[in-house]
């Protein structure tokens, strides 16, 4: 067992040399990068553990997670996150078991009823207005609550360009068009600040609530252009096959074309996800203080003036983080997805 383990040992080192260092050019080469790494490597482990200050971080980790949540309900937050997470770990183990594999998907559509209820109060909680609000759990409750309403919006749009009726396939084919060619900023300018100017007097509507529609509008253009492309790789076959099987049109949508077409369209719906997630710090020029917004705010501060690099190096990574989350999740999906033939899970 030794000898085998010593043998494959061998044979990894004779992979590497042959790739590294077949040649006098690429050993150069090789041994350029492998020095020029160690240094930058070496140089980054001794400014993250000697010259660094992360007291900018440590002293501010609540307003980072919670933002200005009011210190004695920061427990609501802090149980939805937890929820969400083990939700996330769920969803990565929960296949090998059927029943939750089957009723997961219902956990995942009730984190926003949730996460509002949580954060806003009613019904026993006390009452936190949005503008309290901020940090990470704004930043995921952006996240979840515009991708909650793209999706189904992004299909029906989707499936109205493929529609028989001129009208309905004009009309989503000129939004979709219209969408894409809009830069995001100035939608949620739109939403923020003229939405407002067309309501009736005396009726308004959150800020949050108006940063996630106007994220809704602009995301559900790009997720219906995905779907649409998994809709076209769909062969026509199977459509012909349904037809002379008796479904209805309904029945055909329901349970041949958007299953399969979101199959395909899976890895473009996770990079479209990743984008949102980091998309929602330009609600800082917007006054919303979520991840970037917390960022400025604690650099304000005349006693961390100037420690920017730890700050920004804190932000990119907890992005890192969960961007990957999203990326592994997206992953996983897929493959469940293509091997069980199911709709999600």
């Amino acid at each position: 067992m030794k000898n085998t383990k010593f043998i494959s040992h061998l044979n990894i080192l004779e992979k590497i040399k042959k790739i590294l260092f077949n040649n006098l050019f690429n050993s150069l080469l090789s041994l350029l990068l492998i020095l020029s790494l160690g240094s930058i490597i070496t140089f980054t482990i001794k400014w993250i553990i000697f010259d660094s200050s992360w007291k900018v971080i440590t002293s501010n980790l609540p307003l980072f997670a919670f933002g200005s949540f009011p210190k004695s309900e920061r427990w609501r937050p802090a149980i939805w996150m937890i929820s969400l997470l083990t939700l996330c770990v769920l969803t990565l183990f929960g296949p090998k078991y059927m029943w939750l594999r089957k009723n997961i998907i219902i956990g995942w559509i009730l984190t926003l009823p949730l996460g509002f209820y949580l954060l806003y109060g009613g019904a026993g909680l006390p009452h936190v207005m949005s503008r309290n609000w901020g940090g990470l759990t704004l930043t995921i409750f952006l996240t979840i609550g515009s991708s909650f309403f793209s999706l189904p919006l992004g299909i029906l749009l989707a499936l109205s360009r493929k529609s028989s009726l001129p009208i309905i396939k004009k009309f989503s084919a000129i939004y979709i068009d219209s969408m894409r060619s809009i830069p995001l900023i100035a939608v949620l300018f739109f939403g923020q600040l003229l939405i407002p100017l067309f309501l009736p007097f005396g009726l308004e509507i959150d800020r949050v609530w108006r940063a996630i529609l106007a994220y809704t509008l602009f995301l559900s253009a790009y997720i219906a252009e995905d779907i649409r492309g998994g809709l076209q790789a769909i062969p026509k076959t199977q459509i012909e096959s349904a037809n002379s099987l008796g479904l209805n049109k309904y029945q055909i949508n329901k349970f041949i074309l958007i299953p399969q077409s979101l199959i395909i369209a899976l890895p473009a719906l996770t990079n479209q996800s990743i984008g949102l997630f980091q998309n929602t710090s330009l609600m800082a020029i917007l006054g919303l203080l979520e991840l970037i917004g917390v960022g400025r705010s604690v650099l304000a501060n005349p006693e961390f003036i100037g420690q920017y690099i730890e700050v920004y190096i804190w932000l990119a990574t907890v992005y890192w983080l969960f961007c990957t989350i999203i990326a592994i999740i997206g992953r996983h999906l897929e493959q469940t997805m293509i091997k069980t033939k199911s709709n999600f899970f």
